[in-house]
């Protein structure tokens, strides 16, 4: 039997005020809680993306984020980015940035997202369970691609945070 999650619930200013199992928070209540994406780019760069497996019950095949998670409870946002690029991606001995924090919402949840940046060009070993696929992009491919269905709608409207110059 899997353990159950369980997710800090956070005011807008990202203070916990609380604890929900994640059945709760994605079950159209609307309780906000943190999440991170890190976008990591190489020296060239090149943005790199992960495909979604298809067995994701959240846009299932689409291009998305590097890296993406939700914070589970008694963790720090931090430890929850380490986290997730070692689990996402194999990825450890990188600098975050901060880029922003902002709320996100669909039809179902309700995320207050700590968005990161990073350069890494070490190895990528991306974890087949969650990822079908990941690559470097050029910023030319992913300007390309907008708008075509391709990226998850949370990728692409956070991209103009990330490089409002694209």
């Amino acid at each position: 039997m899997q353990k159950e999650e369980w997710f800090p619930l956070v005011d807008s200013d990202g203070s916990v005020i609380g604890k929900a199992t994640r059945k709760e928070c994605h079950s159209g209540s609307k309780l906000l809680h943190p999440v991170i994406h890190l976008h990591v780019f190489n020296d060239a760069g090149d943005l790199f993306l992960q495909k979604r497996s298809e067995s994701k019950d959240i846009q299932p095949g689409k291009w998305d984020t590097a890296v993406g998670g939700h914070v589970d409870w008694g963790e720090t946002v931090e430890d929850a980015l380490r986290r997730e690029a070692m689990e996402e991606l194999g990825i450890i001995g990188f600098t975050p940035q901060l880029v922003t924090c902002y709320e996100f919402e669909s039809e179902i949840e309700r995320e207050l997202v700590h968005t990161y940046k990073t350069t890494y060009n070490g190895v990528i070993l991306p974890n087949k369970d969650e990822i079908e696929e990941g690559r470097f992009w050029t910023l030319a491919e992913v300007k390309a691609g907008m708008g075509k269905g391709i990226f998850t709608p949370n990728f692409e409207g956070e991209l103009d945070r990330v490089l409002p110059d694209l």
